[in-house]
């Protein structure tokens, strides 16, 4: 499996070893493990009668069941691998770590924190800069909306912007020029039911 794994990592572009990206995996799981794998335990009698009534399913899940944790584990640590640390973004822009963490303050750059420091998403930069308008769209990002959300949706095609005739993803339309503000108000609605 090792080498099963160093190859899916290195034709991914991940720059990790087998062992770091299994440690990301397994706390990505450990966090996302619900405290009770029994979902009826947080609702009442009355409730789970309700509930079931309109047809939701509280039983546990069996142990053949597809585990609905195992996609967002996978995103989770392919997203914190190929995060950067504060130096590594000081580095790609040319500037000094204390301008990083000033854009950070300043809701000017995306990240969060973990045991080592700040880690800031790579979807935010290109190979030399700061996305073109990325400022305008996080300032628009609710401050409620965790670092994997925002990551979603920068990467997800969006059938407000539009490119060539096809849906592009925000990250897209940026590189491409197109207005932030568009993407902005997007974003405004991340966290709210469709």
């Amino acid at each position: 499996m090792t080498v099963a794994l160093k190859d899916v990592l290195a034709r991914a572009g991940l720059n990790a070893s087998t062992s770091e990206f299994l440690a990301l995996v397994e706390d990505a799981a450990r966090r996302l493990s619900p405290p009770s794998p029994d979902p009826s335990h947080y609702f009442s009698p009355d409730q789970r009668a309700a509930l079931a009534d309109v047809g939701l399913d509280l039983s546990p899940q069996d142990e053949g069941d597809r585990d609905y944790r195992v996609r967002t584990v996978a995103e989770q640590a392919v997203f914190a691998d190929s995060a950067l640390t504060v130096s590594d973004a000081a580095r790609r822009l040319g500037v000094d770590d204390s301008r990083i963490r000033h854009r950070l303050k300043e809701r000017r750059l995306t990240g969060w924190k973990d045991q080592g420091g700040w880690r800031l998403p790579a979807w935010q930069f290109t190979s030399s800069s700061v996305l073109p308008g990325l400022d305008v769209v996080l300032r628009a990002v609710p401050d409620d909306q965790p670092a994997l959300v925002v990551a979603a949706f920068m990467s997800t095609p969006q059938t407000d912007l539009v490119i060539n005739g096809k849906p592009a993803t925000p990250r897209q339309w940026l590189l491409a020029g197109g207005d932030p503000e568009l993407v902005a108000q997007v974003a405004t609605t991340l966290g709210t039911p469709a």
